[in-house]
């Protein structure tokens, strides 16, 4: 059977060194003291690539599991909690948050632009009380990121706790963690890392191990309860059994990522820039208007098309797998991913030049060959 390239914004394309990094022999992760040592080792590569000094920890299981874990424990009954949301995950934030008793308040934006950051600062001058406030860096169904950079910083001048989700953004978009004031910034390994799915990360401030430290009341469940995480290193105990193989991978994969330093996010900026321009220049719309993701581009299906048909036929024509969106974008638009392994000008002009014989065939009259133009571009 042959595999096909899947070009969709994650899982991504996996290194054949990651891959043969999964390959290594198996230890008991709680009793070898060398494996301590290494997932320490490989938290810190975490801390290069988020530039952040605070804590970071490496949970198994795909992201959600840390956008539930800081809710769950940063979130008492009835703390105020602001959802900051232009976009379906944004707004399921939310739902989390009410889960574990949140008193959830919306500021919601403009669905196909960045959040306002002089709108949120009024809103901010006029509504008191947050104690935790959450946001998307990289609203992947979309394909556009916030400007979490000018949000967080805001939030911060009224004590907020500051969580976001960068699952889509780590690693093809600019991060500060701390110089940003992000409290609680969540990763996982199948998206920009390009390592196999099963593992998320987060990083966690002072300001937020204090509240997670100090509730009134026990945190509800124990997965996601990152409090049993705190002294882990220090008493040599991981609260559950490491998925040792995964983390081998991982690291691998953040070496590869650390090893191309600024260029990293440079490649994701340029061929994002290149395929966005593309597309348009072929006649196609982008779902958004403004702050376009550098790591996904999501593009409005042409009218008289539909996404099972564009789906179907780059798959079984062409061996190409694209994605749709869910949700209220659910057969509206068509998504392509460059994050990662697949941030490649070699598997973007494969694609592109597919998707202009699956839009011909179904009936679009494009006004140039996306592939052609992507290739003047890079």
């Amino acid at each position: 059977m042959k595999m096909p390239l899947v070009m969709s914004p994650g899982p991504t394309t996996v290194n054949e060194e990651v891959r043969r990094a999964m390959s290594r022999g198996i230890v008991n992760p709680d009793l070898d003291p060398e494996f301590f040592e290494f997932y320490r080792e490989t938290a810190g590569k975490l801390k290069k690539l988020m530039r952040t000094k605070n804590d970071v920890l490496i949970l198994s299981s795909e992201a959600i599991l840390g956008l539930e874990a800081a809710c769950a424990s940063l979130i008492e009954p009835g703390d105020k909690v602001l959802v900051i949301e232009n976009g379906i995950f944004g707004k399921g934030f939310g739902s989390l948050a009410e889960i574990y008793g949140g008193d959830v308040s919306y500021f919601t934006c403009d669905y196909r632009k960045g959040i306002d950051e002089e709108k949120l600062r009024i809103f901010l001058s006029q509504n008191k009380g947050f104690k935790i406030a959450t946001i998307v860096h990289c609203e992947t169904p979309s394909g556009l990121t916030n400007p979490v950079d000018k949000l967080c910083p805001a939030l911060k001048e009224h004590g907020i706790i500051t969580v976001v989700d960068t699952v889509s953004g780590v690693g093809g978009e600019e991060l500060e963690v701390d110089g940003w004031g992000i409290d609680i910034a969540i990763g996982g390994s199948q998206k920009c890392l390009s390592a196999p799915p099963g593992l998320c990360f987060l990083s966690i401030s002072e300001a937020a191990w204090s509240k997670i430290l100090n509730r009134e009341k026990p945190i509800a469940g124990f997965y996601a309860n990152l409090a049993v995480w705190k002294n882990w290193y220090s008493e040599r105990f991981f609260p559950y059994t490491q998925p040792v193989s995964d983390l081998y991978a991982l690291d691998a994969a953040l070496d590869i990522a650390l090893s191309q330093g600024p260029r990293l996010q440079e490649k994701h900026r340029a061929l994002a820039d290149a395929v966005r321009k593309s597309i348009v220049s072929a006649g196609l719309e982008l779902y958004p208007r403004e702050n376009f993701s550098n790591t996904v581009t999501s593009v409005v299906v042409p009218e008289g098309i539909t996404f099972s048909g564009i789906f179907d036929a780059m798959l079984n024509e062409h061996g190409i797998i694209i994605a749709g969106a869910f949700d209220f974008l659910k057969g509206k638009v068509f998504r392509l991913g460059h994050m990662g392994e697949n941030c490649s000008e070699d598997k973007l002009f494969m694609t592109l030049r597919a998707l202009d014989k699956t839009l011909e065939a179904l009936g679009f009259q494009l006004k140039a060959r996306m592939h052609e133009e992507f290739s003047k571009l890079i």
